[in-house]
């Protein structure tokens, strides 16, 4: 008799969305393109809690060295049906504004700004986060988001802004933007992966205002 394939169970301690998952399809999807992705297969639900609880280093080393998983970085993007954005800023700090793009069909699917004495990062940041309401208020849970700022994923997966600029006047309005995009954030579940788009790969990311 042919023996069944025997469940795992995956760890993913850095990826769209850290946990336990029980089929290799769904942490493919929270740790493929995720920048330093860290994940491990276990034999058990036991062993995958205990380790997911722990130090992930503690299962990640081989002779007191850590174990980097490497992160595939593909000749071209993985996902054709994907929502591209970036932001753009005259000045740091200066006139910010921000967009995303179909990257299937390069139709613009929002644009906000220009909006004064903002930074480059704040608008990645508030880029991915109204493409994450969209994409829930469409209910489009599974449609990636690339992004080419490895700060605004760190933002996004910490749900902290940690920026220098000072709040004043000219300013108030992003203030306003990023508190509101904070409380979608605290507020809301998701699983779109955010994904990080390879420039020096892939070229410019289709949501790229040209400025360059």
């Amino acid at each position: 008799m042919a023996q069944k394939n025997k469940v795992k169970f995956y760890v993913v301690w850095r990826g769209v969305k850290p946990g336990i998952y029980e089929d290799w399809n769904t942490c493919k999807k929270n740790v493929d393109g995720f920048d330093g992705a860290r994940y491990k297969s276990f034999e058990s639900k036991a062993e995958a809690t205990l380790a997911f609880r722990g130090n992930m280093w503690d299962y990640l080393s081989t002779g007191g060295e850590k174990k980097v998983v490497p992160t595939i970085i593909l000749k071209k993007p993985s996902h054709t049906e994907a929502w591209c954005v970036d932001a753009a800023c005259s000045g740091n700090p200066g006139e910010m504004e921000y967009r995303g793009v179909d990257y299937r069909t390069r139709e613009q699917l929002f644009h906000v700004g220009p909006l004064a004495q903002g930074t480059n990062n704040i608008g990645e940041f508030l880029a991915i986060v109204h493409a994450l309401a969209l994409l829930k208020r469409a209910e489009l849970p599974n449609m990636p988001i690339y992004t080419d700022s490895k700060t605004a994923m760190a933002w996004i997966r910490n749900q902290n802004v940690k920026t220098q600029l000072v709040e004043n006047q000219q300013n108030k309005k992003i203030f306003d933007m990023i508190d509101k995009g904070l409380f979608w954030l605290h507020n809301n579940s998701f699983q779109n992966p955010i994904i990080k788009w390879e420039t020096d790969i892939w070229g410019e990311i289709p949501a790229d205002f040209g400025r360059k």
